[in-house]
Order: structure tokens, then C-alpha cells, then sequence
């Protein structure tokens, strides 16, 4: 065994001791946010109707599932761009509040997630998830006016469709808004760990990765027997307020869960390597709204702060307390900041 597997395997057995560390102190403290009330019990996620499903088709054949609401003849058209190991019911809240008579909402699942087809994974880059972006325009929008939103790697396919095609910004495109998202350095992250420990993610991360592809029946399992683990990460790394709708956690859980394996891994790449900063004056020509939790783990605020400072003229939205998935965590301040944008996106082309 080569010095830097065994270092790789090293750290991801401190890791995971770790986390086994943690599971243990923490289990029953979860046990009990699982059983706590809840006013969001009940709710539909990711079950709400639609009023047409299709499939669009990539350039490289791939198929992806589309949902729309609202009219043909919509005036203007938002398309919405979920993040990493979701799938379009992660806009739940968004789809609720949105919706008017002059607006038609386009929902896509990206390759590889939620009931898009299978992608080789040669191709989960996030090039191509641009690329699989200009066929969702090209099929759904036609010449109509649209609005960009994407959250956390959703965001990130906005980036790399502004690198291919930045004439579409200030023509077709009229607004942007970024949730949760990076232009790159993602790999410097340090979600949350202690300082002493940060460099070990670096270390064994694309050794897990690897391992989940190489075997994944066996990091199913693992998923699996790791309940109380996987429910306390997803709490922790999704939302900032430990008192969070268990009900919340539960879906996004599901979500997270449903993602295979060898996809994570397949992604796990791109995301380290991503780096789109180039892209960034594409979107001065348009109203841009920035948006990230003040907890935020994955894609901290600092990342949203140095956008901001690129687009000076773009809002950037601190949502207090949140984590990664604001737009669900704290619906209102951002919905209330999405239909600002789409004022400015109106007015703007007007003027």
C-alpha cells in the first residue's frame, strides 16, 4: 500500500472514529428532536402537482425530468435549479410562493438526480450541467424572458452556462439569483471541522469517494445502519437552527439518501475543482440577487461575500441563522428577496 493510501486511509478512520464519537454523545439528543413537535408535520415536500411533466434531452442524450406550473403564454419564465444530491421538490416553498398568472415555473432535476435518467459518469461535470442548462432554455423557454435561480451546485450550472454563453445575459436572461453558491475553492472548505482536522478532509475525501464507487453496496449499508448519523448530518450540514422541523430533515434526508452512491462520487470532483470566477461579469449585465445562510457549512457566506465583491451592483442576502438550505429553513426572507429580484429583472429590461 502506497504512503499517501495509507495516510488517506488513516485520516478517514480518525474521521470516522470520529463521527462515531459524535453519533454516540449526540444520540439521544436526536432521538428527541425526532419526536419533538412540529407545525411542519404533515406537509407535502416534494408532492406537489404539476401542470406538465416532460423530458428534455441533452446534447449528450441524457434525459432530464422537467416540471411546470403555470401558463404557456407566461410572459416570463423562472427556472430553478436545485443543488447537490437533491432534486426539484427542494423548491417546495418557492413553488408555493411564486406562482402568479403572468409567470410560468420550469423545474428541473439534474443528471443523475431525482427522476433524470442515469448519467455515465465521465459526465457529471458541472461544464456539462451548463451545457445540459442550454437544452432546458432551448426546450422549455423558447425566446421568452427568464430568470435564473439556482441553489449550491445548481447555482454553479448558472456559472459555467454564463462562461459558454454569455450573450444569453442581458438578452434572453434578465435576472440571476444564486443560492447558497460558489465561484470556486470549494476544496479550502473547512466545513466546520476543527482547525487540526481540516487538512484531513482533503486527505480522505477523495479516498472515500473512491471507495463509495469502488464498492457501493457495501457504503449503502453503511448508509442505511447509520441512521441517527445520517439524520444528525443532515441537520447539521443542511440547516443552522438545531430546532429545525424534524419533518424538514426527514425530507431532505430522504433526498440526500436517494442519491446513489457512485453519483456522490461521481460529482465529488467537479465540485473540488470548480472554479468559475471568470464567468462572473456575464451576470453585471443582469440584476443578481446572492443569497446564503449565516451558518452555512458547505458554501459559506464568505463565498457569496467574494461574488459580492465582483458584482457590485448584484444584493446579497445574509439569511440569520440559517445553514446550507436557507430557501426552505427561512422561506419568507427569501422568497421576499426573489420577488424583489424579479422586479428589478422587470424594470431593468424596461429601462
Amino acid at each position: 500500500m502506497s504512503g499517501r493510501r495509507q495516510w488517506g486511509m488513516a485520516a478517514l478512520g480518525l474521521l470516522t472514529a470520529g463521527a462515531g464519537a459524535v453519533v454516540a454523545v449526540q444520540q439521544r439528543r436526536v432521538a428527541a428532536a425526532r419526536r419533538a413537535p412540529d407545525v411542519r408535520a404533515g406537509t407535502g415536500f416534494g408532492r406537489l402537482p404539476a401542470d406538465r411533466t416532460y423530458r428534455v434531452r441533452t446534447d449528450d442524450g441524457q434525459a432530464l425530468y422537467v416540471e411546470e406550473v403555470g401558463p404557456l403564454d407566461a410572459p416570463l419564465v423562472l427556472v430553478f435549479v436545485h443543488g447537490f444530491t437533491l432534486a426539484l421538490g427542494s423548491w417546495h416553498y418557492q413553488r408555493l410562493a411564486l406562482a402568479r398568472p403572468d409567470r410560468r415555473l420550469v423545474f428541473v432535476d439534474l443528471r443523475s438526480h431525482g427522476r433524470s435518467e442515469r448519467a455515465p459518469s465521465e459526465s457529471c461535470e458541472i461544464d456539462q450541467l451548463g451545457r445540459d442548462l442550454i437544452s432546458v432554455l432551448d426546450t422549455a423557454t423558447g425566446d421568452r424572458p427568464v430568470v435564473l435561480v439556482g441553489h449550491s451546485m445548481g447555482g454553479m450550472s448558472i456559472l459555467a452556462l454564463a462562461e459558454q454563453r454569455p450573450e444569453l445575459f442581458g438578452q434572453q436572461v434578465r435576472g440571476v439569483a444564486l443560492l447558497s453558491t460558489s465561484s470556486g475553492g470549494l476544496a479550502g472548505v473547512d466545513l466546520g471541522l476543527p482547525k487540526a482536522l481540516t487538512p484531513l478532509k482533503l486527505v480522505a475525501l477523495p479516498v472515500l469517494a473512491r471507495g463509495m464507487r469502488a464498492r457501493p453496496k457495501l457504503a449503502e449499508l453503511t448508509r442505511r445502519l447509520g441512521s441517527d448519523l445520517s439524520w444528525w448530518l443532515t441537520r447539521s450540514y443542511s440547516f443552522g437552527d438545531p430546532d429545525v422541523s424534524p419533518a424538514l430533515v426527514d425530507y431532505v434526508g430522504r433526498l440526500i439518501a436517494e442519491t446513489p452512491v457512485e453519483v456522490i462520487a461521481d460529482f465529488f470532483g467537479t465540485l473540488m475543482g470548480h472554479d468559475k470566477v471568470t464567468a462572473l461579469p456575464a451576470l453585471r449585465r443582469v440584476p443578481t440577487l446572492l443569497a446564503c445562510g449565516e451558518q452555512d457549512r458547505l458554501t459559506p457566506l464568505s463565498h457569496s461575500q467574494a461574488m459580492a465583491k465582483e458584482l457590485p451592483d448584484a444584493e446579497l442576502l445574509v439569511v440569520p441563522g440559517a445553514g446550507h438550505l436557507a430557501m426552505m429553513e427561512r422561506p419568507d426572507l427569501v422568497d421576499e428577496a426573489l420577488e424583489a429580484l424579479l422586479t428589478r429583472a422587470c424594470g431593468h429590461h424596461r429601462a
